[in-house]
């Protein structure tokens, strides 16, 4: 598999745990969980955008 195709699938799979965690977080009233999972969804999606970047630069 791509380098690039891995960070896409990685950043996608690590957005959507963040975001089960952050809704998680938010039903059982956990701040810690809530923003920890904010931060998983937003390290996947930078993960994801730099997986599209390597694709066009051709990495």
């Amino acid at each position: 598999m791509k380098h690039s195709t891995k960070n896409q699938a990685d950043g996608t799979f690590h957005a959507v745990k963040g975001k089960v965690k952050e809704t998680a977080g938010k039903l059982i009233d956990d701040q810690e969980l809530e923003a920890e999972g904010v931060g998983e969804k937003i390290a996947g999606k930078v993960q994801k955008k730099l997986g599209q970047v390597e694709k066009v630069v051709g990495n």
